[in-house]
């Protein structure tokens, strides 16, 4: 069965984003984007909330932002050819290789999963919250990065239940991010 995993960047105190959306501190170097690009290859398709979704989209017109290496190339070529899900109340329509969602999370999940496929990738943090909070992740990845912004988007919503993990693996990208994978210890 497919596995819906919740991989992002984060700061070492919990945070996607600074307080004003600031996402210049989790720049990936050629050794962690090649990473990225390997295991955003193995997706099926990527849930996107709105906010990822329109961060996301110079992705889906590569010719509109160049990239500036070839891993960045390999990048725009895998996310454009991924499918993309978005959630959204107000969005009418949305570009490339996406379309917006018919149903509830917990329903397109579902029939997600009952589908042959690679895994499912769910990003944008108010996304994967809800999604945490209806105990349908599989997989945590987090890069973890040496910075500390005091505020923002955070990681993990709060929880009414908690949520039992393993740690399956880490690795350290030279000495800035450290990834931790988790997976989930079913308790259901």
């Amino acid at each position: 069965m497919r596995s819906v995993i919740y991989s992002m960047g984060v700061s070492l105190d919990g945070f996607t984003a600074g307080p004003g959306g600031e996402l210049d501190w989790s720049a990936p170097g050629a050794e962690l984007l090649r990473f990225h690009n390997e295991q955003t290859r193995e997706l099926g398709v990527h849930l996107c909330g709105q906010g990822l979704y329109e961060d996301m989209l110079p992705w889906e017109h590569p010719d509109e932002r160049p990239p500036t290496s070839e891993l960045e190339a390999e990048f725009a070529r895998i996310w454009t050819d991924l499918p993309k899900i978005v959630f959204s109340n107000t969005l009418a329509h949305v570009e490339g290789n996406a379309r917006l969602a018919t149903d509830g999370i917990a329903h397109e999940i579902a029939r997600l999963k009952e589908q042959p496929g690679q895994d499912i990738a769910v990003g944008g943090a108010g996304l994967a919250g809800a999604v945490m909070r209806l105990d349908l992740i599989d997989e945590y990845r987090l890069f973890v990065n040496p910075i500390l912004l005091g505020g923002g988007t955070p990681y993990f919503p709060a929880l009414e239940n908690r949520i039992n993990l393993e740690l399956v693996q880490t690795r350290t990208f030279g000495a800035r991010v450290v990834y931790m994978r988790y997976r989930r210890v079913n308790s259901r």
